[in-house]
């Protein structure tokens, strides 16, 4: 892998968390997974939206903060390489879905405060995936509070993610991934790790 740290994204769902396990593996790499299951408040929120809205998102960002600050500072950064399942902005993106106006500014403020401290990765891979597969992904993987998440909230999360895409000039790596399978097809993880030895400019580039 040419970078030292990337990171995989894309919508709940998409399998970001798989095939960054199966990259970290293979490049025998440090691997940074979102802890989302230890929010206490993300049952509640898909429950009652409005009420539990701004804790859970002030969590995420607090345990994001701390795990990336705490595996990656310092000259321990680029000791190994790494591979992580969330980009430290989704925090931010989330956020402009879930909270009223006054909350949002409020967040924003935090966030702007703690963002330039982190270490940003050098490529990101976007998994980019349809609502119903990804529809059909949480409901394979069978978590009970994900289950009856309301297909215009899952668009109003794609549509933040490509918008911050098309402003933000980061190196994107974008998959289409009705045309691919990591998990299954050996080819297409290989071809992967082939282009994860690729020089990008910053910008989109797309993986065929």
């Amino acid at each position: 892998m040419l970078y030292n740290f990337i990171t995989i994204e894309g919508n709940i769902g998409a399998g970001k968390t798989t095939l960054a396990t199966r990259l970290a593996h293979h490049y025998r790499a440090r691997l940074i997974l979102e802890e989302f299951a230890d929010n206490p408040f993300l049952g509640k929120f898909y429950a009652k939206p409005q009420q539990y809205a701004f804790p859970l998102e002030l969590f995420f960002m607090a345990e994001r903060y701390k795990q990336l600050k705490d595996m990656l500072h310092g000259n321990d950064l680029f000791s190994e390489k790494t591979v992580s399942d969330y980009l430290f902005i989704k925090s931010l993106l989330f956020a402009k879905i879930t909270l009223s106006a006054d909350e949002y500014t409020l967040y924003n403020k935090l966030f702007d405060i703690i963002h330039p401290q982190l270490v940003q990765p050098e490529l990101m891979v976007f998994l980019n995936a349809p609502i119903a597969k990804l529809q059909e992904n949480i409901k394979r993987r069978d978590r009970s509070y994900e289950q009856n998440i309301p297909d215009a909230y899952l668009s109003n999360v794609h549509d933040m993610y490509m918008q911050y895409i098309r402003q933000h000039p980061i190196r994107t790596l974008m998959v289409d991934t009705t045309k691919v399978d990591f998990l299954h097809n050996p080819a297409d993880f290989e071809r992967l790790l082939l282009a994860l030895e690729q020089e990008y400019t910053p910008g989109v580039h797309y993986f065929q």
